[in-house]
């Protein structure tokens, strides 16, 4: 049963990376267009938050006594999950290298493995190891990180900081649940953390600019919206629905090193809707991180599920996950 429902749960944790990796090749276009970062990503999370409440406001189905006994875990994924950890991340990119505050933000899954080994006193398992660092490698070969710009420690403290908001997504997304669907934490964690954006965008902490033209997207320009639905609605609604139900079902050692996908689903995507180089090291690195993932999910299969996941709750009972991250 338990090797049944991981399989599950992989399944959908390739889904959420694979739609999360689409949201650079349709934000680009905004933002060459004079869209900040800022501005774009507060509006894909209220879009999400938006498209996902019905869903949300269902699945409680009036039980709105689960809600306010999850409320600390809601507003930790607001605040944390999908606030605090992209404000931090654009910051680091005003700041240094794209590539390289991507390479510190996704060094998260061998972060939660450090934890677990400080806060239990376990050494981790030799293929947790050995997949940590493949999956490394292949995430530097598929990030590329450039050496251009100049250290800046201001910058790296930021990209840290995102580090670190990652980690405190996957281990929040995989909590006990408590009853509370994962529709429901995403659908309310992404509108409360939407309005956390726009109110630091308000205040000028970061750089908050919009343009309401046609962008350019894929050889024809098209409303400005268009992009941002597709992104709201595919890139965020149902991405981050399916990462919280395979967190859920994984828990977060797993499901963070199954999100690495999303580094390699967006240069898949790069290549094939904008036109981007893909280079053969890329590919190697993205056959290195599933070759991580594989020996990560190899501890998985024999040794006890993680503290915070449902999946060793008793009763077992894991909510099914939103039709159609």
């Amino acid at each position: 049963m338990k090797r049944s429902s991981t399989s599950v749960g992989l399944v959908i944790a390739v889904v959420s990376a694979a739609t999360f990796g689409m949201s650079g090749a349709f934000i680009k276009p905004l933002l060459e267009a004079g869209w900040s970062p800022a501005a774009a990503v507060t509006v894909r999370s209220l879009t999400g938050g938006i498209v996902l409440a019905p869903f949300a406001i269902l699945s409680v189905r009036g039980n709105w006594a689960v809600v306010w006994r999850s409320r600390w875990r809601v507003l930790g994924m607001a605040l944390v999950g999908v606030a605090g950890t992209q404000l931090v991340y654009f910051a680091a990119i005003q700041r240094i290298p794209v590539g390289t505050s991507i390479l510190i933000e996704y060094m998260a899954p061998p972060l939660l493995v450090a934890v677990a080994w400080v806060s239990t006193r376990r050494v981790p398992k030799a293929v947790v190891l050995i997949g940590s660092v493949v999956a490394l490698v292949g995430l530097v070969l598929v990030v590329s990180p450039g050496g251009e710009g100049s250290f800046d420690l201001l910058g790296l403290a930021f990209a840290i900081a995102a580090m670190v908001g990652c980690a405190g997504y996957y281990v929040i997304a995989a909590r006990p649940n408590d009853g509370l669907p994962p529709v429901a934490l995403a659908g309310f964690g992404l509108l409360i953390g939407g309005v956390v954006l726009a109110l630091v965008g308000a205040t000028g902490l970061v750089p908050f600019t919009a343009r309401f033209g046609d962008v350019h997207l894929f050889g024809n320009e098209v409303a400005w919206w268009i992009p941002l639905l597709i992104v709201g609605v595919v890139a965020t609604a149902i991405a981050y629905a399916a990462s919280i139900t395979a967190s859920e079902m994984l828990g977060s050692r797993l499901a963070s090193f199954t999100g690495l996908l999303e580094v390699v689903a967006a240069t898949f995507y790069a290549w094939l809707l904008l036109g981007e180089q893909l280079t053969l090291p890329q590919l190697i690195g993205g056959v290195l991180i599933l070759v991580g993932i594989g020996f990560v999910r190899s501890e998985k299969a024999d040794a006890p599920l993680e503290p915070g996941s449902t999946a060793d709750a008793t009763p077992a009972r894991v909510p099914a996950p939103v039709p159609g991250d």
